[in-house]
């Protein structure tokens, strides 16, 4: 059995498409991700808040154990959503603002993906999308290689993740 596991926590709260009441749908709406590498290098745990392809809900992870000290078992957070330009709400049949997609989501090009000529660290940088909300949300994963200020590490036995 691996000890390297990534897993992924996708809470769609507000459905922006109607599924009919299907319980395979899968809305699509953006969704604030807790991201997880659990027994990484030096056995240490790995986690983060991403907002890389947009984002729904306040979040805040928290290790149930260790010092915090700054990305050495920090509490990755962003308590006050940043607000969302008009071209990236998504919204939900009666025109509700359910989400605040990604750049890439919305516009699909390589500059805000992360693809073709920008797919290497050194050409992948932030946008005048995903400034403001690192700005607002300083220990949030923006864009694909915001590692430096984003990716956090404990040994902790378990962490609590907080959607409000």
């Amino acid at each position: 059995m691996p000890t390297t596991k990534r897993v992924q926590v996708l809470l769609p709260v507000v459905p922006s498409k109607d599924c009919d009441g299907s319980a395979d749908c899968h809305p699509g709406a953006p969704a604030s991700l807790a991201e997880f590498l659990f027994k990484g290098a030096q056995g240490k745990d790995f986690y983060d808040v991403s907002f890389v392809d947009g984002y729904n809900l306040p979040i805040t992870i928290s290790p149930d154990s260790g010092n915090a000290d700054g990305y050495e078992c920090g509490v990755p957070a962003c308590a006050a959503l940043p607000d969302c330009p008009k071209e990236l709400q998504d919204k939900d049949a009666n025109g509700n603002v359910v989400g605040c997609k990604s750049a890439c989501a919305a516009f699909g090009t390589d500059e805000y993906c992360c693809t073709g000529d920008a797919a290497q660290r050194g050409e992948c940088v932030a946008s005048k999308y995903s400034s403001p909300v690192k700005d607002a949300c300083p220990d949030v994963y923006t864009y694909a290689y915001d590692d430096n200020t984003s990716m956090f590490s404990c040994s902790s036995h378990g962490y609590t993740v907080t959607f409000c």
